[in-house]
């Protein structure tokens, strides 16, 4: 099995920053295109930021286009997600998922993390 493990998320005031991280572990290969989704309280999961295996392409919902920034380290088994300018409306669970496709559906994902919490205070 391949597990996706998360980290980096806590709480921060408005206008902060946070990095977070997931690292993946068992069956894995560098193959995966990773994306990153959040889910709010009360609300559906939605796609945030993707990208390649290669890294040179990359993709950003537009409410945080210009504010966070995917990357990915494939010999450390790794995707980043730096968040800058944090908005109390990305308040929400995030979740990293890894997809032999990599579009914008939660559906094109096979493996998921479990979730780490950023709340952003006005």
């Amino acid at each position: 099995q391949v597990q996706l493990v998360e980290s980096g998320g806590g709480l921060v005031q408005a206008g902060g920053s946070l990095r977070l991280s997931c690292a993946a572990s068992g069956r894995t290969d560098s193959n995966y295109a990773m994306g990153w989704f959040r889910q709010a309280p009360g609300k559906e999961r939605v796609f945030v930021a993707r990208i390649r295996r290669s890294g040179l392409y990359t993709y950003y919902t537009e409410s945080v286009k210009g504010r966070f920034t995917i990357s990915r380290d494939n010999a450390k088994k790794t995707v980043y997600l730096q968040m800058n300018r944090l908005k109390p409306e990305d308040t929400a669970v995030y979740y990293c998922a890894a997809g032999s496709s990599g579009g914008p559906s939660l559906y094109e994902y096979v493996y998921w993390g479990q979730g780490t919490q950023v709340t952003v205070s006005s």
